[in-house]
């Protein structure tokens, strides 16, 4: 029985990915569109949740595979995963991500205003993005999601056909002590020290090794993790404040050392070793906390959890045109933030209300089922 804290959390950290992408328009950091006045000090917040916020995705998505694939052959499940991931992705890329791109041109004055001048005359122009206009922009969790359940599939199927295999029986072993699932982020080092300074994170699948190695191995942690799910909530809800400990002083030695200390090999692994272990530390603390309070159903859980997987389609691109409308207005940070984060989430409502949820033809494009 899927665990309703799972899917809690599940629609909590989407819903902050709307509030980090309204962000990411102030802030330093790159990004598509950026405000006229940046604010530096706003990184913080967001650094703080862009340790762990893709890795739990990556590790609820590796638990959900776990239940889709108890109900489904193989076969069933390859079908279910296509349809669901790949069809939104290719909607997405001919329909939904085009206006994020046309507005930045825009911004840059590479294209002349009228979006079906941009649209889909030039969508093809110059090849893929950042040189041309063809993208998945956001919706690049997709297809690495969708590759990571068909490679894995066959490793899937003998775990769930062997329950005391020796990977799962040591996987229990560790998930019943208080600290024994910290042995997990070794391998997360090794890709963190040795394997990310060669590659930059490009989200474009080939040859982005550290993301396809880092999110893997946390897809695969998501499916061991709930195969031993009799020890594993009751440790993790038991042992939550030590974990949120671990996760404070973690995250503030990784701050000390990015503000203290220039580059050097020595500060790359020492901050490498802080890193994984609050991410991975956070990541518990959530599991925790939402065992302990969010495990019970709602009117409310079942209506977000069905339209988290549309407003996750759609908020990046509603986003970007009303950050490009506000960012040469003289209004100041909240003003803007607020308008933004409000303006996303309820354009985001209404076409999931009215258009998508109602419409069985149009469900599909957005990954739901068919209303029976």
């Amino acid at each position: 029985m899927r665990r309703h804290d799972m899917d809690w959390l599940r629609v909590i950290v989407f819903g902050l990915l709307i509030f980090y992408h309204v962000g990411m328009f102030f802030v330093p950091w790159g990004w598509h569109i950026k405000n006229d006045i940046i604010y530096p000090n706003a990184r913080w917040p967001m650094l703080f949740v862009n340790q762990w916020r893709l890795p739990i995705l990556f590790v609820i998505s590796g638990m959900g595979t776990f239940y889709a694939l108890s109900r489904r052959t193989a076969g069933q499940f390859a079908k279910e995963r296509f349809i669901r991931l790949f069809i939104p992705l290719v909607f997405g890329m001919f329909v939904v991500v085009p206006p994020q791109i046309y507005f930045e041109r825009l911004d840059n004055s590479q294209i002349n205003p009228g979006y079906f001048d941009f649209w889909p005359s030039q969508l093809f122009a110059n090849g893929v993005y950042p040189e041309g206009n063809f993208s998945w922009h956001h919706l690049w969790f997709l297809p690495y999601l969708l590759l990571f359940s068909l490679v894995l599939l066959p490793v899937f199927l003998y775990l769930r056909s062997y329950p005391n295999a020796g990977i799962l029986n040591l996987m229990r072993k560790w998930a019943s002590q208080p600290f024994g699932l910290f042995w997990l982020v070794i391998p997360l080092y090794a890709w963190e020290s040795l394997v990310e300074p060669f590659f930059e994170s490009t989200h474009a699948l080939i040859g982005d090794w550290f993301n396809l190695v880092n999110y893997g191995t946390l897809f695969f942690y998501g499916f061991l993790l709930i195969s031993v799910e009799d020890v594993f909530w009751a440790t993790v809800e038991k042992n939550r404040r030590k974990y949120l400990y671990i996760g404070l002083v973690s995250f503030s030695l990784l701050l000390g050392i990015r503000l203290l200390f220039d580059d050097s090999t020595l500060v790359h692994f020492t901050e490498a070793i802080f890193k994984v272990v609050n991410l991975w530390a956070w990541i518990l603390v959530l599991f925790g906390y939402a065992a302990a309070y969010l495990n019970r159903p709602s009117a409310q859980l079942s209506y977000a959890n069905e339209a988290v997987y549309p407003f996750y389609i759609l908020h990046q691109t509603i986003t970007i045109a009303i950050g490009f409308y506000l960012m040469h207005l003289d209004w100041g940070f909240w003003p803007k933030f607020g308008l933004m984060v409000v303006g996303t989430f309820g354009l985001s409502w209404l076409i999931y209300e009215f258009l998508i949820r109602r419409w069985k033809w149009v469900r599909p494009l957005f990954g739901l089922k068919e209303k029976e």
